[in-house]
């Protein structure tokens, strides 16, 4: 045994979701994200992921967690870019980019079931 402390490597968010078919390719199709792993057929858990972001979605029908109660935060590069680039794919989108007094320019969007992903970036000082 080691004295090396644990480190973690890694994380991905797990969204509940009503119509996990529907929700893989609105995930795929809209956001940008690449299915990486399906379990079952009609997949009841799904894996995706796009550059550095794993996102994981799991059919309601297999938890007793609700759909839609979801909530992540994805630092990006370009938000205003990211932004234009959702919206021409037709994503539910919540607000626009905006500076924010916490130090970030950011924005939400949706899914169906009303889980959000917050992208953003910092600026000024907290950049």
């Amino acid at each position: 045994m080691t004295n090396e402390q644990p480190m973690m490597a890694g994380s991905a968010t797990v969204f509940v979701v009503t119509d996990i078919t529907a929700s893989l390719a609105y995930y795929r199709d809209v956001f940008g994200f690449e299915v990486t792993f399906e379990d079952g057929s009609p997949p009841g858990y799904v894996c995706l992921c796009r550059e550095e972001v794993s996102l994981h979605l799991l059919a309601a029908a297999r938890t007793k967690r609700l759909p839609g109660q979801g909530g992540l935060c994805v630092f990006v590069r370009d938000v205003d870019q990211l932004y234009a680039e959702l919206a021409e794919r037709g994503a539910t989108l919540v607000n626009q980019p905006q500076d924010r007094h916490y130090g970030m320019r950011d924005f939400d969007a949706v899914d169906a079931d009303g889980n959000q992903i917050t992208f953003g970036m910092g600026v000024g000082a907290a950049a």
